[in-house]
């Protein structure tokens, strides 16, 4: 038996994406040329691009197409960053805690090689950064902060933020601000349009960027996307034909972007009754975790999260430990805590929203999509408490061994 529950890592690639890439690998031409086969395969790029932009609710000349999330979200920090700090005059970057290494090694490369003064914002308890932490801390940068960013969605905990609120404290700050929804995509209703105009956003400040992966909704491995407003300005981090006006050089993926288009499309159709179904398993395992494991904890917010996401701390035991067992019971699950040359370590969300180590040891992520079903979720109840004894008879890595 295999049960695939680690979706929000990636998700199977869909069927209909699948032949669409395909199909793609037949065209020839590069969509930079200007003979017929080049335009063919432009046509081809520039139909899908639309396709995208519909999925978040913006216009198709503000899709940069990347390399998937890692580059959308450096693309979107740096560029902003060095464009807006090119005198020196705003070296400040206020990130929340908890956001994926993706922000969090590229503002750490910002601080070290271009001496950005990053500034960690709190979460609460439920993974939420208010508004309010965000206007205090903007008010105290006195004008000097280039960039804001944020998770639209915790990977790990599944909590969704207020994107609303937070754009509307840059806006009035005028400051640009990055929302990571590569969790977020294709789980909540995106609409950039709706989100700038409801925010106040205006010219380059407020909502100006949003980075997205085709991989979390069905699509390939290897494409992405950054929104970014035609009022923002960025220094490009690739430099070569000037595609993409100007922000991100190189020829593009034809094929790759119409399999994200058309996984995107499907997406978006299927989202609303998608998000019921996968609301109501999440529901069924968390109860289900409650009554196998009494004293495991839910973590993130239990109103505003991820339809798909339910993640848990197991006191005393290790999530690595949990992951590995119930690997060898055939479930693919996530853990909270990244491993580094073989130690565990804490789950870094969680210590952002004021758990201790101890407590931040245990944490398991189990992520729902497309191919799970209610008999998915029964199986994995069944495994777990096993698991769970076990892993708790290991106890922590740090324990000492040497007594009885």
């Amino acid at each position: 038996m295999s049960v695939y529950l680690d979706h929000a890592a990636t998700t199977p690639m869909r069927a209909e994406s699948r032949a669409a890439y395909t199909d793609a690998l037949d065209i020839v031409g590069n969509p930079a040329s200007i003979h017929g086969v080049g335009q063919r395969a432009k046509q081809l790029l520039e139909e899908s691009r639309e396709t995208i932009a519909r999925s978040i609710g913006c216009d198709s000349i503000e899709v940069i197409l990347t390399s998937g999330g890692t580059e959308a979200i450096n693309l979107a920090l740096k560029g902003l960053f060095w464009s807006r700090n090119a005198e020196g005059t705003r070296p400040i970057i206020l990130a929340p805690g908890g956001e994926h290494h993706a922000t969090i090694d590229t503002l750490d490369w910002l601080a070290a090689h271009d001496h950005a003064d990053v500034r960690w914002l709190p979460l609460d308890a439920e993974g939420t950064l208010q508004p309010g932490v965000l206007d205090a801390a903007l008010t105290e940068a006195h004008g000097s902060c280039a960039v804001a960013t944020v998770i639209y969605a915790n990977n790990e905990v599944g909590t969704v933020q207020p994107i609303v609120e937070l754009g509307r404290v840059a806006a009035r700050h005028g400051v640009p601000l990055h929302a990571d929804a590569v969790a977020a995509y294709g789980h909540v209703p995106i609409d950039i349009a709706d989100l700038r105009a409801t925010s106040g956003a205006s010219e380059a400040s407020g909502l100006v960027a949003v980075s997205v992966s085709a991989h979390k909704i069905g699509g390939p491995v290897g494409i992405g996307a950054l929104y970014l407003s035609r009022s923002a300005t960025v220094e490009p981090l690739l430099h070569g034909g000037g595609q993409q006006r100007n922000v991100r050089s190189g020829t593009q993926d034809v094929a790759g972007t119409v399999a994200f288009a058309r996984a995107a499309e499907l997406a978006i159709r299927e989202r609303v009754d998608e998000s019921e179904r996968l609301s109501e398993l999440r529901d069924v395992l968390i109860a289900g975790v409650h009554d196998a494991v009494p004293d495991a904890h839910v973590n993130g917010s239990r109103s505003q999260r991820l339809a798909n996401n339910a993640h848990f701390s197991f006191p005393g035991c290790e999530g690595d430990s949990l992951l590995f067992l119930l690997d060898m019971a055939g479930f693919a699950v996530s853990t909270g805590s990244a491993c580094q040359a073989g130690i565990p370590e804490p789950s870094h969300v969680l210590q952002a929203m004021g758990r201790d180590e101890r407590e931040s040891r245990g944490a398991l992520r189990v992520s729902l999509g497309r191919t799970t079903t209610r008999a998915d979720i029964d199986a994995f109840l069944r495994a777990l408490p096993e698991a769970h004894r076990q892993a708790k008879k290991a106890g922590l890595a740090d324990r000492d061994v040497t007594r009885r």
